[in-house]
């Protein structure tokens, strides 16, 4: 067995190599392109990003009677009083409506307005078309990088 000279690294299969590195950056570029796009795409609409993300959650994830404020500040990762907030914002700008859980009285739902909805369609279909165009690309990607399997490259 070759020892190993002293103050050397000796490489470990499974670091990163060159193509890992490459993949990341194309990774990540490609999803702050995403990311500059849904917040412009938002902003044409007349929302934040935030908001966005917001509407999409309660419509997405709101299953029936809607989603409370805790669960949309998981899912948004903020905190319990952000997620109130941003209800209040949404429920100011008419594209929210707030009820108590039927089954929990301390629980406030949310879920969206006919407005609300009608934002979140046209958002969601420019979304769903830019994926489709990105889609590729993104496949490509992480084929790269899931199929690492323990070995640099």
């Amino acid at each position: 067995m070759k020892k190993t000279e002293p103050g050397s690294v000796r490489p470990n299969p499974a670091d990163p190599g060159e193509v890992d590195y490459r993949s990341l950056a194309e990774f990540r570029y490609a999803i702050r392109k995403f990311l500059a796009f849904s917040e412009t795409a938002a902003g044409e609409a007349g929302l934040t990003a935030q908001q966005h993300q917001a509407i999409l959650t309660i419509k997405g994830l709101g299953e029936g009677d809607g989603l409370s404020v805790g669960e949309l500040a998981t899912r948004l990762l903020v905190r319990h009083h952000t997620a109130a907030e941003l209800a209040n914002r949404l429920e100011e700008a008419g594209l929210v409506k707030r009820r108590q859980d039927p089954n929990d009285g301390r629980r406030v739902l949310l879920s969206l307005t006919p407005e609300g909805e009608k934002r979140l369609l046209s958002l969601s279909s420019m979304h769903l078309d830019e994926i489709g165009l990105m889609a590729p690309q993104l496949v490509s990607i992480l084929a790269r990088l899931s199929g690492r399997e323990g070995t640099a490259r």
